[in-house]
């Protein structure tokens, strides 16, 4: 852990001895020539080519209504409430179950007064596809439901809640499946009313990505139920 005046980084020893507000720093990275991408929407994302490896920095960001006020501004509760540190613990817990997620590299809080703002670094999952580019490919047949079953049946039975599980949030890298992006994620005890819910989530996200175009009875035989008959078979092993 490193703690100045402006803020907290917390970070993995086992990974980078030491990490400094420079790492969260798009623009320094530039200056690195290590700048790989930047993707648009909330979450301010850049991959980055470190000396560590492919790295994904993710800035926090809200969404809706309220982002026009507040946009990357958080009520400060204190630093161990912090998002970044909720999820860097999260991520920990989830690599230490054995689960395919995101690693954790470091995160941070700066303090604004009554706000903060926060930055996560991650492991880049190479070569990944999500599930919802899998889908406008054509490639989501029974056997890749099946297995998204089996996964997110995984994270369910270790008592993990994914706050935002859709088809964005799955990703497809060298035959291997893995869940991304636990903000306001925790662990829970396991119980069917979230379990149910957000698989419901994850069915809603495949729907308005046009899962069910050749129609609702194709998708519910062909991609449906291959997901929940594995996502049973898992949870109740």
């Amino acid at each position: 852990m490193y703690q100045d005046a402006a803020g907290r980084i917390l970070f993995d020893a086992d990974i980078a001895t030491q990490v400094d507000h420079d790492w969260f720093a798009q623009a320094y990275w530039h200056q690195q020539g290590a700048l790989q991408m930047q993707v648009g929407g909330r979450g301010g994302v850049a991959m980055i080519a470190s000396p560590l490896g492919d790295l994904v920095l993710r800035h926090y960001r809200r969404g809706g209504m309220v982002a026009r006020w507040l946009g990357d501004r958080y009520l400060w509760t204190g630093a161990d409430r912090t998002r970044a540190a909720n999820e860097f613990r999260l991520l920990g817990e989830i690599a230490r179950r054995g689960l395919p997620g995101p690693v954790a590299v470091a995160a941070r809080h700066l303090r604004h007064g009554l706000f903060y703002s926060a930055d996560l670094i991650t492991r880049r999952i190479g070569g990944a596809q999500t599930l919802a580019q899998c889908l406008a490919a054509g490639h989501l047949d029974a056997a890749l439901a099946g297995d998204v079953g089996a996964l997110v049946a995984r994270f369910h039975r270790a008592g993990i809640w994914h706050a935002d599980l859709n088809a964005h949030n799955v990703l497809l890298a060298n035959g291997a499946l893995y869940l991304i992006d636990f903000d306001r994620g925790r662990l829970r005890k396991p119980a069917r009313a979230w379990q149910q819910a957000n698989l419901q989530r994850l069915r809603r996200s495949l729907l308005k990505l046009g899962a069910a175009a050749p129609g609702v009875a194709a998708f519910e035989q062909a991609i449906w139920q291959p997901l929940l008959e594995r996502y049973r078979g898992t949870l109740n092993a």
